[in-house]
């Protein structure tokens, strides 16, 4: 049972690849649109992206605390 939660709070990093990929998508697409303004939006993209891979550091780190501490 213990390995299904730590399973669960490791599904984080699907959600945070998903959302990676989205927002890298729509910033090509911002970027191919107003060139100008490149280095504003990879400013914004990466630190969008780092929020995003900061949940999925989270669930991991949730998901080890499960399988080690719940017992």
């Amino acid at each position: 049972m213990i390995a299904v939660g730590a399973g669960i709070a490791a599904l984080t990093g699907i959600g945070a690849g998903i959302g990676i990929g989205i927002a890298t998508g729509k910033a090509t697409d911002a970027v191919a649109r107003q060139p100008e303004a490149e280095g504003k939006i990879t400013k914004t993209l990466l630190l969008g992206c780092a929020l995003a891979e900061a949940t999925a550091i989270y669930g991991l780190l949730i998901g080890i605390m499960v399988i080690f501490f719940v017992k």
